[in-house]
């Protein structure tokens, strides 16, 4: 099994590859899907045994040493890596791609027998770019296993050569489900088909993103101390020693007053 843990490249301003997490076994195709070029490679690199990463963990069925993860895997047409050339003919390439082989393996190196063999001869006298997208998928990927010592296919951009994921994806999904050779097989594309429904995973699914800082609590003006004013109580003017009567009642004493004037005056 591959087992994949927070795989992570430097690059020179950002990340060539930022974290990543996935793993897949035999028997299975894992897509992985990336925005850029550049970090798909990346990670086809890292994930055969190519390239060293900055952070993370790697392992192939327990081992997690470089080389021998490289020699287990094939890396299959990374562009600007180890993508055909254009101008090589069918012939040539397998020619070249045989002679990678450890010689206990590939035999003599002639092309003929093995497009033979492996029912390549319709197209041996064609250019490279003059293969259609899937019949090249089948060439590369038939080349690579030519080495009886691969386990671990690592396919990179095979949809940069077609929209139409008829032209890649049955072809991969055989080589993961062939039982007499069972293999791990992943490739790293653009966008998931849209009826995928097998293993997937997605670059950059393993970047942790700091926490956002809390909004800090505006600060709260104290509250204006109330103002408690002295009580007054209502003016009220002096009371008279004597208060004033009635009109009527002080009529009424002074006509009593006259009477006893007169009776006296009597």
């Amino acid at each position: 099994m591959l087992s994949v843990q927070q795989l992570q490249i430097n690059g020179r301003r950002d990340d060539l590859l930022p974290a990543t997490s996935l793993q897949v076994r035999r028997g299975e195709l894992l897509l992985v899907a990336g925005e850029g070029q550049d970090q798909r490679t990346a990670l086809a690199l890292a994930l055969s045994g190519r390239m060293k990463p900055s952070n993370g963990i790697l392992s192939w069925d327990a081992t997690t040493k470089t080389k021998k993860i490289r020699l287990s895997s094939a890396l299959v047409d990374s562009p600007g890596v180890n993508e055909p050339e254009q101008h090589l003919s069918v012939r040539d390439l397998v020619t070249e791609d045989l002679s990678l082989i450890p010689r206990r393996y590939r035999g003599a190196l002639l092309s003929k027998p093995w497009l033979k063999v492996n029912s390549f001869e319709d197209i041996a006298g064609l250019w490279i770019e003059q293969i259609p997208a899937a019949r090249r998928l089948e060439l590369l990927t038939a080349l690579a296993l030519a080495d009886p010592a691969t386990d671990l296919l690592v396919v990179d951009s095979p949809d940069r050569h077609s929209a139409d994921p008829s032209a890649w994806l049955p072809r991969l999904q055989a080589l993961a489900s062939d039982a007499g050779r069972p293999l791990a097989v992943v490739a790293v594309v653009g966008a998931l088909p849209d009826n995928w429904t097998g293993a997937a995973a997605v670059i950059g699914n393993s970047v942790s993103h700091p926490p956002e800082p809390e909004a800090e609590a505006a600060p709260t003006q104290p509250k204006p101390a109330a103002v408690v004013e002295p009580k007054t109580e209502p003016e009220t003017e002096p009371k008279a020693k004597h208060a004033a009567q009635p009109a009527s009642e002080t009529t009424s004493a002074a006509h009593a007053e006259s009477e006893n004037l007169q009776r006296t005056a009597k």
